[in-house]
């Protein structure tokens, strides 16, 4: 039996019988062997230890791709469970897939694992690999299947079984003395994982993410393709652990969490500074944009949101009322049908569209208390929305328009690394195919008129449209998706929304949605990080601090401190009888863009000593020109403040 292989650069290669994976990549060569870790088979990834049966198409997946990354991931997680049941066999196992920098598994222990049972576990997976324990893939029947893993007491394992679909193939991969439940592919054998990776944290997991299953212990880890990405990535959690805007939060006292309103912030003055300041920058940039802004009710009657698709599809994470016993209130997770009423409000030409609205409206969404984290994942949050109704021939100008107003924003805001997703139709959606077909490619044209390079997120769109979402690195290399557009056919259509158009019959527009930073809340932890907390001057709470060495110099720096504010600049005023090198310590460590010091001579002189954060260099100007500059600088596009981050 022949079997033709045609590879990625169109060259064939011939075999008398069914070749293996690991055999085509040595073949090419003894490198690539070397990095494979799969191939693709017509399409299709599988284990390179599996042969091909006829004529196909091959490409090899090397070990640093992102493909080939998640594999390994995958088998890092399973060497995991490996490593746990030799340690701790009364351990049971439960599931342990890739995920984004890493993998994770999930066990059922009576004990809770403690920090020093870590170590030992990422002991004996190092010496798991070292013993280089072939992995076999296996098919068994249903049946046996059940019976193999309730005989050794994995019941999870047996319910997942169960819970497979009757023509579903089983598939069981063996390494060494362990055995799990897995569709693969991996590696040909635990020594080709090799020790890139570690064990990074404990935490609680519900059983298949439901509050009301049993709670399990996780086990996460890291694995990279080698020990260079390893520390460096490593080094990246080191630093975000010092970035940590939850520490920076408490230590520059902007906010605070509590229990009694789990998932909500408590804004300090500095804090509540910060964000409304933010939120000023956006107002003003949307209106320049051509949107006008609008706000809507925050409880609305669930029958809106039955319309609308919401409570089929996001009802499960909405707060209601039912205080008005006739009629039960929804808290809004979401302004987009509030958008929708008020464009049903009047009837409406063709003429009026494009209507932009932008709303910064707070929504609340119950997010499970174990996903909540700081203002990165709350549960009320204020977001930058905005809402356009077009035509559909619009849609493309109306893209272009919103493109050109994120990367102007994400200039400003001091973040030039941007890459852009293309989320497609989700598995839970409202809505036909054909309308999905429609706004996909409505969507994709106007991306590729926009000049946008992206990738494919599949699966990944609104539950009621396609979505392009833009996705932000750090100072730190951090990703963080941030920014989204929509193309929505949907909601209009359900909500009975529709213009007059040219031809004098009805027509349903077409809503795009959009968010430059999604929520703020969210936002200001991000360049909290990103700043490590030295926030720039035109965002900083506090923008100077005005500090004497001694009191002779107290009368000028009330002076020196109602000039600046009358210039709009925001500040404290140090007058207290300590040492300027504690002052100088103290409001440095509090990260206060400029201090302005004074003594004695700049008291008679009528100057200003002025030292910026981050630099001990000092400079002396007069007072006239320290308030015409700090002035300019409170006043300034914010894109010159990022780049210098003082005045």
């Amino acid at each position: 039996m022949s079997v033709d292989v045609t590879l990625k650069d169109g060259s064939v290669q011939s075999f008398d019988r069914p070749p293996f994976g690991l055999e085509i990549a040595d073949n090419i060569g003894k490198s690539l062997a070397k990095k494979a870790v799969a191939i693709r088979v017509n399409g299709d990834l599988v284990d390179l230890t599996r042969p091909i049966e006829r004529d196909a198409i091959v490409e090899i997946v090397t070990r640093d791709t992102r493909e080939g990354l998640d594999l390994l991931r995958h088998d890092a997680a399973h060497v995991l469970a490996e490593a746990a049941k030799e340690l701790f066999p009364e351990t049971q196992v439960t599931i342990g897939p890739s995920v984004e920098n890493g993998f994770y598994y999930d066990f059922a222990r009576d004990a809770p694992f403690t920090p020093e049972e870590l170590e030992r576990m990422e002991e004996r997976m190092r010496e798991i690999v070292n013993r280089d324990e072939q992995i076999v893939r296996e098919v068994w029947g249903r049946q046996e299947a059940i019976e193999y893993f309730r005989g050794i007491g994995e019941e999870y394992k047996t319910r997942i079984i169960e819970d497979l679909p009757r023509d579903e193939v089983i598939t069981i991969y063996r390494q060494g003395d362990f055995v799990d439940l897995c569709r693969g592919p991996h590696l040909p054998s635990t020594g080709r994982l090799g020790k890139a990776f570690k064990l990074t944290k404990l935490a609680g997991a519900y059983w298949r993410g439901d509050s009301s299953n049993e709670m399990l212990q996780r086990v996460y880890g890291t694995a990279w393709s080698g020990e260079k990405e390893l520390k460096a990535y490593l080094r990246q959690l080191e630093e975000a652990e010092k970035r940590d805007h939850r520490r920076l939060g408490k230590h520059l006292d902007l906010f605070h969490f509590q229990e009694e309103a789990p998932g909500s912030v408590f804004w300090h003055p500095k804090g509540w500074t910060a964000i409304q300041t933010l939120i000023r920058y956006m107002r003003a940039k949307v209106l320049e944009s051509g949107y006008e802004e609008v706000n809507t009710p925050d409880m609305m009657d669930r029958s809106l949101w039955e319309a609308s698709g919401h409570w089929e599809a996001f009802g499960e994470n909405m707060f209601t009322s039912d205080t008005d016993k006739d009629r039960t209130l929804a808290m809004k997770p979401m302004n987009c049908p509030g958008a929708v009423q008020i464009f049903n409000n009047r009837l409406r030409s063709y003429r009026e569209l494009p209507l932009r609205l932008a709303e910064f409206g707070k929504v609340h969404r119950f997010e499970p208390s174990g996903a909540l984290l700081g203002l990165m994942r709350v549960r009320s949050f204020i977001q930058d929305d905005g809402h356009t109704f077009c035509t559909e021939s619009q849609i493309t100008g109306e893209s272009k328009r919103f493109c050109q107003l994120v990367r102007e924003v994400y200039r400003d805001l001091g973040f030039d690394d941007i890459h852009i997703k293309f989320a497609d139709r989700p598995p839970k959606r409202v809505g036909d195919d054909s309308i999905w077909d429609t706004a996909e490619k409505a969507l994709e044209e106007a991306a590729i008129a926009t000049g946008l390079d992206y990738t494919l997120n599949p699966g990944e769109g609104a539950f009621y449209g396609p979505k392009l979402e833009f996705v932000l690195r750090d100072a730190i290399g951090r990703d963080w998706q941030c920014g989204t557009l929509q193309v929505d056919l949907n909601l209009p259509h359900r909500l009975g929304a529709y213009y007059i158009a040219e031809d004098s019959d009805k027509h349903t527009p077409v809503l795009l949605h959009r968010a430059v930073l999604g929520s703020f809340e969210r936002f200001l932890g991000i360049l909290l990080e990103h700043h490590a907390g030295a926030l720039p001057f035109w965002l900083a709470p506090v923008q100077v601090m005005i500090a004497t060495i001694v009191s002779d110099a107290d009368d000028y720096a009330l002076e020196l401190a109602e000039s600046l504010r009358l210039h709009g600049v925001r500040l404290d005023v140090d007058l207290r009888n300590e040492k300027i090198s504690y002052k100088v310590r103290e409001h440095s460590e509090m990260k206060v863009p400029v201090m302005l010091i004074l003594g004695r001579s700049e008291a008679e002189e009528r100057t200003v000593t002025v030292r910026r954060f981050g630099t001990k260099k000092q400079e002396n100007l007069a007072f006239d020109d320290t308030v015409e500059t700090l002035a300019r600088a409170a006043g300034e596009a914010p894109r010159s403040a990022f780049r210098t981050n003082t005045p």
